[in-house]
């Protein structure tokens, strides 16, 4: 694997993103890497699992130049079917799972992060569901793992700004769990779930998983068809348009 890097430690699975140059942008090679390590991490005897990111940021979101070049809708739909196995197996994963999350975390890595059981941020981590912007809608199950934590109205309400949001900001909504100075005070919070009895706790997410799971996987069908959608309005070009010649969009509703 290049682009994800996947280490073990006793009982601890450390996951890392590795495009640092892109901000560890999600690209069709990280989202398959992504699908075969926690396959790994699945098979393993680890109970705790930490997701992290290489360089500035826990990741940018889901890479502009694989969305661009994605045209057929065949290819759409593979690169689609990915991006929901990766945020079902976490979220199914029979293992405690960790985002520590530093830098930006926004888009389908703002996603990727809500599907984990708890997410730390440190102080300096800016977190945005910023589809918006583009004029698309969030995937990877961030409708349901939004409004699971924040309720449906105040998730759509954060879809729609799309706005950063500082650490403190996104914990007082309940979209973080705890925040911290440093990644070495999260590392000692990580340390202290050893003490715990992970496998009581382990059973207790299976429960309400199995109560959820299909919820999950029904919002991630509605939103593959909602992205391609709206991967065919004007508004969306435009964004894209906008981006990239880093301007204000000026949408019209169509």
């Amino acid at each position: 694997m290049e682009t994800v890097v996947l280490t073990f430690d006793q009982n601890k699975a450390i996951l890392e993103l590795n495009r640092p140059q892109s901000l560890n942008a999600m690209d069709g090679q990280m989202l398959t890497e992504l699908v075969g390590a926690l396959r790994q991490i699945e098979e393993s005897d680890a109970s705790i699992v930490v997701i992290r990111g290489k360089g500035r940021g826990f990741s940018a979101g889901g890479d502009i130049k694989t969305m661009l070049s994605v045209n057929d809708p065949s290819q759409f739909q593979t690169v689609m079917n990915t991006i929901q196995e990766m945020i079902m197996r976490l979220y199914t994963m029979p293992k405690i799972t960790v985002s520590l999350i530093h830098g930006p975390a926004a888009g389908l890595g703002f996603s990727f992060a809500l599907a984990s059981d708890y997410l730390i941020a440190t102080k300096e981590a800016r977190l945005a569901m910023n589809f918006i912007g583009i004029g698309l809608v969030p995937d990877g199950g961030g409708h349901f793992l939004l409004a699971q934590r924040v309720g449906t109205a105040k998730a759509k309400q954060i879809i729609w700004e799309g706005k950063p949001m500082s650490a403190d900001e996104a914990q007082q909504l309940g979209l973080v769990d705890f925040v911290v100075d440093h990644e070495e005070q999260a590392e000692q919070w990580i340390a202290s779930l050893q003490e715990k009895p992970l496998q009581a706790m382990i059973a207790t997410k299976q429960l309400y998983v199995e109560q959820t799971k299909a919820d999950l996987l029904r919002v991630l069908e509605l939103e593959t068809d909602a992205q391609q959608r709206m991967r065919q309005t004007e508004d969306h070009r435009e964004g894209v348009r906008a981006f990239l010649e880093k301007r204000k969009p000026v949408f019209r509703g169509r």
